[in-house]
This record gives structure tokens, C-alpha cells and sequence, in this order.
């Protein structure tokens, strides 16, 4: 496996990770999801299932790893995971997302899976979460999906508290979606809370 520094950051990643929405989550628009789960949702299954994918995984030498709050119960099968093979931090690169909010309680056929609110108070609440779930190994954190309509990039309440986590030594950065992907892109770009970006 290559290894690359992430962006402008610090943190070294595998070049390919591995993102657990389908894994954390017994709902997801993947073909065949229910056949690779064998129809089988209870947590206890979907978080083994989840385990030796992340094993194999590893084995191959992929050391990112990318969850969300909205990917079910994806952060607590990775804490988990890392803290029962107590890998030390500095040899894995994990990232988590903020801003939608998982609503299917554990059900394939809900109504809504996610809630997307790109607000001061789900992300407070979104990061206590997170790091309960994967302290001391969160190191990236994003919006999730930031589109212009949401606002997220002129919400200076939250810019301010990205700020204050990015001061704090955590990488902070986005994923996007939908139309106008390269306008978000260009206008993250020049966010800047108290002169730095």
C-alpha cells in the first residue's frame, strides 16, 4: 500500500481508505447490501461483519478510515474495532463527518434515513458523539455534503467552533454533493475565521 500526507494537512493516509456507510447501517443504496449481509440487520452481526471487513482492510494496509454520524452505527463498530486491536493512533488516519443525522432506527424500509441540518447545535452535539465514539483516534473532521443553499460556509457560529476544534489540533475539512460541487469547493477555499483559513 502507498501512503500520501492528506491535502495541506499533517496527517499521513493510505491511498485508499475505507468508508463504512454501508456498514454501519443495515439501510443503504448499495446493490446486493442485503445479500452481503445475508438479510441479517441485528447489530451484534452487522458490527462482526463490520469487524472483519476492517480486518481485512488493514491487512492490505489501508489506514484511513471514514465514517458519519448519518452511516447508523458506524463510529461505535470502528471504536470498537480499534480499541480491541489497541492499534496506537499515530498508525491510523481516522476522519468522521457532521450534519446529517441517522432518523431509520435500524429499519431498511424507513420513510427518511437522514436529516441534514448544517447547524451550531448539531455539530456541537455531533462531535460529543463522535468522540465518544472514536477518541483518541479522530483526527479529520467534516461538513457533510456542504452545499451552498445550506449555508454552512457563511455560518460564522460555526465556522468559529471549526475554528476553535482546528486550534485544538484536529484537521478540519468537507465533502460535497449534488450541483454546484466546484462553487462549494472554490468558496471553502476562502472561508476564513479571524484572518485564517
Amino acid at each position: 500500500m502507498q501512503y500520501t500526507t492528506l491535502g495541506t494537512t499533517a496527517l499521513t493516509v493510505s491511498r485508499l481508505g475505507l468508508g463504512l456507510a454501508a456498514l454501519g447501517r443495515p439501510g443503504y443504496i448499495n446493490l446486493n447490501h442485503a445479500a452481503d449481509l445475508d438479510h441479517n440487520y441485528a447489530v451484534d452481526a452487522m458490527q462482526a461483519h463490520t469487524h472483519q471487513v476492517l480486518d481485512a482492510a488493514w491487512d492490505v494496509g489501508i489506514r484511513y478510515f471514514d465514517a458519519a454520524r448519518s452511516y447508523g452505527l458506524a463510529e461505535r463498530f470502528l471504536g470498537t474495532w480499534l480499541r480491541q486491536h489497541q492499534h496506537p493512533p499515530a498508525d491510523v488516519t481516522i476522519g468522521s463527518k457532521w450534519g446529517y443525522t441517522y432518523t431509520a432506527d435500524w429499519q431498511v424500509q424507513a420513510d427518511k434515513h437522514e436529516i441534514k441540518v448544517h447547524s451550531l447545535a448539531v455539530l456541537q452535539c455531533q462531535w460529543h458523539e463522535s468522540t465518544a465514539e472514536l477518541a483518541p483516534y479522530l483526527r479529520l473532521y467534516q461538513i457533510h455534503s456542504a452545499t451552498l443553499e445550506s449555508g454552512v460556509l457563511d455560518n460564522q457560529a460555526v465556522l468559529g467552533e471549526l475554528a476553535r476544534l482546528k486550534q485544538a489540533g484536529l484537521a478540519i475539512g468537507l465533502s460535497v454533493s449534488g450541483e454546484q460541487q466546484a462553487a462549494v469547493i472554490e468558496r471553502a477555499l476562502h472561508v476564513t475565521i479571524d484572518g485564517v483559513r
